[in-house]
């Protein structure tokens, strides 16, 4: 099913072109997502054709500047399409994620010309995958408390540690290691962002994690024993040295609005789920959904949803305009992926009991989204932020 692949040009030119691209992908989800969701979860893996296809169509460029091969959306033009993807299973938009959002961003945001020349174009075009090495076993969501070591010997950097729950690391060709530079630091100030080739002796992958949920989806352990890196792989060159906790907070802020657009992608599923089951189901004569009280969970999601999308394009567009949007995006973040769960308890319970059987996809549904409560950033995480930000904004 060959599809043309839409570049930046076209799409910030003429909006019916963007919303041309939005349509492409909407018929992809249904003719060869949805139609694959059950092989993905038995196997654990996606079918190589639809990755091939992926590539075909530009999904894994999608952030990446056109000069680099790429279809530059802004922040919001990508939520849309993110949004469009997420109506299937997240294990797809797993496989591109980490190229779309915090494998490419930092480079995109912080990166010398000579690494964006190096590296961008094979993470447009999805030859490389890119993947984003920053939680550890024992911080997970601190990012100020990185333990990987990078120590310098003479113009080279040697690394040390291990990163843990690594989307895509199984495929990748480039990591983004987060290490501590700075042996005396205590917090993010020591540490810096490299760029490691997954070629480079010392680095092991391990095997694939077991998961609840996003079986598709490929995570595990990278462990750096001794691995050298010559001093021009920090992200953005020597000169930033010691500053990869400021690549990795901005690029944690796009990401969060990229997560908020995958919930109500989900949630919009689930509540179509939910609402087609409400229509056929039987009980007492009638179809459930004219009883009031499933209803009013179908309302319950309906409203929901139509908050979440909305703060979702809401953050986008400032930070499109703004270059930032940190207290928003949190909020993206937390409340969209609450909202999912929500969601899926809901629809899981219009269903009754067959919600709770396999041979029914919510079932599936309700543990994929778990997870997003959990990744870039926990709810608690997010909380702080909100939290800290709104006070100090009064304090003034």
């Amino acid at each position: 099913m060959p599809r043309e692949k839409i570049m930046a040009k076209d799409v910030n030119v003429d909006p019916d072109v963007f919303e041309a691209l939005v349509d492409s992908v909407d018929r992809f989800v249904r003719e060869r997502l949805i139609p694959a969701e059950r092989q993905v979860e038995e196997d654990a893996e996606v079918p190589a054709a639809i990755v091939q296809e992926m590539r075909e169509m530009g999904l894994f460029g999608l952030s990446t500047p056109e000069e680099y091969g790429g279809i530059g959306l802004s922040a919001a033009q990508e939520a849309r399409i993110v949004e469009s993807l997420c109506y299937a299973s997240l294990s797809f938009r797993s496989l591109l994620g980490t190229n779309v959002g915090i494998g490419s961003q930092g480079i995109v945001m912080d990166g010398t010309d000579a690494q964006k020349r190096d590296w961008l174009p094979g993470i447009a075009s999805g030859e490389t995958v890119a993947s984003f090495a920053l939680t550890e076993p024992d911080n997970g969501s601190d990012a100020g408390g990185i333990r990987t070591s990078a120590r310098r010997d003479g113009s080279d950097f040697v690394i040390n540690g291990t990163k843990r729950y690594i989307t895509n690391a199984v495929y990748a060709g480039v990591f983004t290691v987060f290490a501590r530079t700075d042996p005396d630091s205590k917090d993010g100030s020591g540490v810096s962002a490299l760029l490691v080739p997954a070629d480079t002796p010392g680095i092991t992958v391990a095997e694939p994690d077991r998961k609840m949920g996003q079986r598709g989806t490929k995570t595990s352990d990278v462990i750096f024993e001794d691995v050298r890196v010559p001093e021009s792989a920090i992200i953005g060159g020597p000169e930033n040295l010691n500053k990869g906790f400021r690549t990795a907070m901005k690029v944690l802020d796009r990401g969060r609005i990229h997560v908020g657009a995958m919930a109500v992608g989900q949630g919009q599923r689930m509540l179509d789920i939910a609402t087609d089951y409400a229509l056929e189901r039987k009980q007492f004569g009638k179809p459930i959904g004219e009883h009031q009280l499933v209803q009013g969970l179908l309302a319950d999601c309906q409203a929901d949803l139509q908050a979440g999308r909305a703060l979702v394009r809401a953050t986008a567009d400032t930070f499109d305009r703004e270059g930032k949007a940190i207290l928003e995006a949190s909020c993206t973040k937390y409340f969209c992926t609450e909202m999912a769960g929500r969601i899926a308890d809901r629809a899981l319970q219009v269903h009754g009991g067959a919600g709770y059987m396999s041979e029914y996809d919510i079932e599936r549904f309700y543990r994929d989204v778990r997870l997003l409560r959990i990744y870039e950033g926990t709810s608690q995480i997010q909380q702080l932020i909100i939290a800290r930000r709104t006070l100090a904004a009064r304090a003034g």
